[in-house]
C-alpha cells in the first residue's frame, strides 16, 4: 500500500475507523505516561549520573569517558526501535512492554551493584536502552491507533511523563544517593518503576490485532524513505539528535565549574526538565489546530536558538535556570511533535514501522554527541563554548531540513500542517 496522508487518502476500513475517545483509548494515554515517567524520564535524569559518577565510582574517568555510558544507552535506545516498531505491528504492545519491564528492573539493579567501567556500560548502557525502548514505542505507536484529530494532544499528554520523571528524579536521586547510599538509592527506583510498568503494561492497548501488519514484511522497510517528506524528517531528526542531549548531560557539570553550589546546581536539570512538561503538553495541544510540523519546526529552531544565545552567555545560577526553562520548553516541543509529524505522513500499518526506522537512524548521531561534546571540552582546556556551539548549531541544521519536509507537504511557508 502506498505511503499516504491518513487524515486525507488513506482507505476507510477499521483500523481507520477512529474513535478519539473511549475508555480504552485513556487507558492507553495514562498507561504510556507512566511508562515514559519510568523509563524516558528517568533517562533523561543522566546528569545526575554523569555528576554522581565524576565524583564517586568513576572519579578517575574523563567526565567524556563517562558520558559513554549515557550515549551508549542512547544509542541501544534508539536502534532498538525499528525491531520494537516491527514487533509491535506484529503481535501489539502487551507482550513488548512486559518483556521491557523486567529488562528494564534488572537494568537498575544490575547498575547498582556494578563496580567498574564496563559493567555501568553493559547495565546501564545496553541493557536499560533496551529496556527503555520496549517500554517507549509501543504504547506511543498504540495511541496514534486510538487517535486521530486529537493524536497530537494524546500524545503530548504521555509525553509529559517523560518530562514529569526528568524533572523528579533528578531530585530523588540526588536525594536517596546521600541519604542511603548509591545502591540503595537505585534498589528504590527500581521498586517504583515495577509498579508503575506493570500498571503501564496492563492498560495500554492498541486497536490493530495483533498480526494485522504483512507477515513477511521487512524489519528495516528502506523504502518508506523514498518519501521524501519522510527522509527529509529523518535526516533533520539526525541533526537535532546529535546536540539534542547535550544540555541534559553536561548543564549540571556546567553549573559546578562555573561555581554555583553543587547541592543546588542539579536544580537546573530539574527545571529543564520540568519546563518540558509545559513544551509537551501546550504545543501538543495547539498542534492539531495550527498543524504539527507548524509548531515542530520553530521549536526545533529555537532550542537551538537558546543553545547559541542563552547558554553560550550563561555565568550564573539565575541565568542558567532561564536558558534551562526555555530549552526544556522547545526540546520537550520536539520531542512531543515528532510523532505526530511521523504519524501524519503515514499508512496505518507502517506508523510502528517508521516510528521504529526513525529512532535507529538516529541512534547513531546520538551515541557520538555528548562524547563528542566531551572531547570538545577536554580539546578546550574546560571551556564549554565549542561544545556549546556545536550542539546549537546542529539543531538549527536539523530544525531547516524539517522544514524543508514541511513544505513537500505544502510549498506555503505557513500552511498548517
Amino acid at each position: 500500500m502506498p505511503v499516504s496522508l491518513v487524515e486525507e487518502s488513506a482507505p476507510r476500513d477499521d483500523v481507520q475507523d477512529f474513535l478519539d475517545r473511549g475508555l480504552a483509548a485513556w487507558l492507553t494515554v495514562v498507561g504510556a505516561f507512566l511508562a515514559l515517567f519510568c523509563s524516558f524520564g528517568q533517562m533523561n535524569a543522566f546528569g545526575t549520573y554523569q555528576s554522581w559518577y565524576t565524583t564517586h565510582q568513576l572519579r578517575e574517568c574523563q567526565p567524556s569517558t563517562v558520558a559513554w555510558i549515557g550515549s551508549v544507552q542512547l544509542w541501544v535506545f534508539f536502534f532498538s526501535g525499528g525491531f520494537v516498531g516491527r514487533v509491535f505491528d506484529m503481535y501489539g504492545p502487551r507482550m513488548l512492554m512486559a518483556l521491557g519491564t523486567a529488562v528494564y528492573i534488572a537494568s537498575i539493579l544490575l547498575t547498582s551493584v556494578a563496580s567498574f567501567y564496563h559493567e555501568y556500560i553493559l547495565a546501564q548502557g545496553v541493557l536499560s536502552g533496551l529496556g527503555v525502548g520496549m517500554l517507549f514505542y509501543p504504547p506511543l505507536a498504540s495511541i496514534s491507533t486510538h487517535f486521530n484529530k486529537y493524536r497530537a494532544t494524546a500524545l503530548g499528554i504521555a509525553m509529559v511523563g517523560s518530562g514529569l520523571g526528568g524533572t523528579i528524579y533528578p531530585i530523588l536521586l540526588q536525594y536517596l544517593f546521600v541519604r542511603v547510599g548509591f545502591a540503595w538509592g537505585l534498589r528504590v527506583s527500581a521498586a517504583i518503576c515495577l509498579v508503575l510498568c506493570g500498571m503501564a503494561t496492563a492498560t495500554v492497548t492498541s486497536r490493530i490485532a495483533p498480526g494485522k501488519a504483512e507477515a513477511g514484511a521487512p524489519w528495516f522497510n528502506f523504502q518508506s524513505l523514498r518519501d521524501s517528506r519522510f527522509s527529509l524528517l529523518v535526516v533533520g531528526s539526525c541533526f537535532v539528535s546529535f546536540g539534542l542531549f547535550t544540555p541534559f548531560c553536561y548543564v549540571v557539570s556546567y553549573a559546578t565549574d562555573h561555581g554555583v553550589n553543587p547541592s543546588t546546581a542539579f536544580y537546573t536539570l530539574a527545571v529543564l526538565n520540568l519546563a518540558s512538561v509545559v513544551g509537551r503538553i501546550l504545543p501538543s495541544h495547539l498542534a492539531d489546530s495550527f498543524g504539527r510540523y507548524a509548531l515542530l519546526v520553530p521549536s526545533a529552531f529555537l532550542a537551538g536558538l537558546s543553545t547559541l544565545v542563552l547558554w553560550s552567555t550563561a555565568r550564573s545560577l539565575t541565568q542558567l535556570l532561564v536558558f534551562a526553562a526555555l530549552y526544556g520548553l522547545f526540546s520537550g516541543a520536539f520531542n512531543a511533535l515528532i510523532v505526530p509529524c511521523i504519524a501524519q505522513i503515514s499508512d496505518m500499518r507502517e506508523i510502528g514501522m517508521r516510528i521504529g526506522l526513525l529512532y535507529s537512524l538516529i541512534s547513531f548521531p546520538s551515541l557520538v554527541g555528548n562524547p563528542a561534546a566531551g572531547a570538545l571540552l577536554r580539546l578546550c582546556h574546560n571551556s564549554y563554548t565549542g561544545m556549546i556551539l556545536l550542539s546549537g548549531a546542529s539543531i538549527v541544521v536539523g530544525s531547516l531540513f524539517m522544514l524543508f519536509s514541511k513544505l513537500q507537504i505544502n510549498p506555503n511557508l505557513f500552511a498548517r500542517v
